[in-house]
């Protein structure tokens, strides 16, 4: 019985090593096999189809999800990328040269004069515009240069991930069966997590960060038709805007009515104020719903934390992965009050 019981904790002493080393060995890879499994997932459905159609041919099945997945995912993704990039640094270095600011400065007494008109108990107040969009721009556009720093880097988890995410939709069924075998959960539960996870994965992504970003394309598709300058970069602030709770896309569409207003363009203000309103604005009260369906839901101000908590802590890929963490924790405390009341 000794020898048996020692048996058994150096197996574990040896399994914890190597869980250990594997990790540090991984480590490098981390984040693109996390987005892999995340991807996966959301893609299952459309894979399963893709299977019927070629008659059960996993590999070409698998092939095919990662075309569309370039086409319509990763393709546009890094066009904006660097067309955000290209107007953020343009904008900074007209900025640096004087003339935006100075013609940002023309307009900053008409607009005083305005709110005045309105609330005349505010009186004048100046505002140092020059620094203030400068600190700004400034922030902004180191930002976007550590995304884009490291080509070489962003290429290798680029390849690392399309190749995971080949091999986890074409063995996904294999691997997920392994681990409940190895899991000490019975099978029930095992499915219970899964399922779950899946639904909070569909219900953040799919749901509140994907909503999002359609907001953000249709803030910039209405900047570009109305004439608001750098209509692609002021689209992608609205992608965060979208995830403040009571805020919205408000935060970049109302300082651009503004903009419009005051450089004489009223009916552009007047039709940008309706696309704010039908094209943008409606795109959470319909879309919004049918993406988030019955996954597990997150206060928006949680999202919104967890999103630039993520940032924080992942890098640009917290985007998706600090939602997903958080979103984790509720479905493993749903799933333990489950188990407690059983």
């Amino acid at each position: 019985m000794q020898k048996e019981n020692l048996r058994l904790y150096s197996l574990l002493a040896f399994l914890g090593l190597a869980i250990i080393l594997t990790f540090f060995v991984l480590r490098p890879f981390l984040y693109p096999l996390i987005l892999a499994v995340v991807f996966a997932l959301i893609f299952q459905p459309l894979y399963r189809q893709i299977l019927r159609r070629v008659r059960g041919q996993e590999w070409l099945a698998s092939t095919l999800t990662i075309l569309v997945l370039i086409i319509f995912i990763i393709a546009p993704l890094v066009f904006l990328g660097f067309q955000i990039f290209r107007e953020a640094e343009g904008f900074y270095f007209s900025l640096a040269g004087g003339f935006n600011v100075q013609y940002l400065m023309d307009l900053w007494p008409n607009l005083n004069q305005k709110l005045n008109e309105f609330l005349p108990m505010l009186g004048n107040f100046s505002v140092d515009i020059e620094q203030y969009l400068k600190n700004i721009l400034i922030f902004f556009v180191q930002n976007l240069g550590t995304v884009f720093s490291n080509l070489a880097k962003m290429f290798v988890s680029l390849f690392i991930f399309l190749m995971a995410f080949f091999f986890l939709l074409k063995d996904g069924g294999r691997l997920k069966q392994k681990i409940m075998d190895l899991s000490p959960l019975n099978r029930e539960d095992g499915e219970m997590i899964i399922k779950k996870i899946t639904l909070a994965i569909g219900s953040v992504v799919k749901g509140s960060l994907f909503v999002a970003v359609l907001q953000g394309i249709s803030c910039s598709i209405g900047f570009a038709l109305f004439g608001v300058p750098n209509p692609i970069m002021w689209g992608s602030l609205g992608i965060i805007g979208a995830l403040i709770p009571g805020i919205g896309t408000a935060l970049v569409l109302a300082p651009a009515i503004i903009y419009l207003y005051l450089v004489g363009q009223t009916l552009n203000a007047f039709g940008m104020l309706l696309w704010g309103i039908l094209a943008v604005g409606l795109i959470d009260n319909f879309l919004g719903p049918k993406f988030v369906g019955k996954g597990v839901g997150l206060h928006p101000l949680l999202i919104l934390l967890s999103v630039f908590g993520g940032i924080s802590f992942f890098g640009p890929i917290g985007f998706i992965l600090g939602p997903l963490v958080v979103c984790l924790l509720f479905v493993l405390l749903d799933i333990y009050s489950e188990i407690i009341i059983k």
